[in-house]
């Protein structure tokens, strides 16, 4: 099983959502410990994965050596990409 680690941005954009919003994030993300490649969409232009939860989107690099999933970034799908 895949742990879960959090950079300083995802954590400060996930904490602003509603509830509702930060548990449907939370339980995707459970399922993903457990088999993240069923769920993770490979990005082309951005090194790493994406993770669509309704609006919301979440970049995560994988480490398959340590079984970690980073999430570096989260937000709306709109400006998710933005640099």
């Amino acid at each position: 099983m895949y742990q879960l680690k959090f950079d300083k941005k995802a954590t400060d954009f996930l904490n602003k959502l509603e509830k509702d919003d930060k548990e449907r994030i939370w339980d995707k993300l459970q399922q993903c410990k457990l088999n993240p490649f069923h769920f993770l969409e490979h990005l082309e232009d951005i090194e790493g994965f994406k993770l669509r939860v309704g609006d919301y989107r979440l970049i995560i690099d994988v480490d398959r050596t340590n079984l970690i999933l980073h999430i570096l970034k989260a937000g709306h799908r709109k400006n998710i990409y933005e640099k």
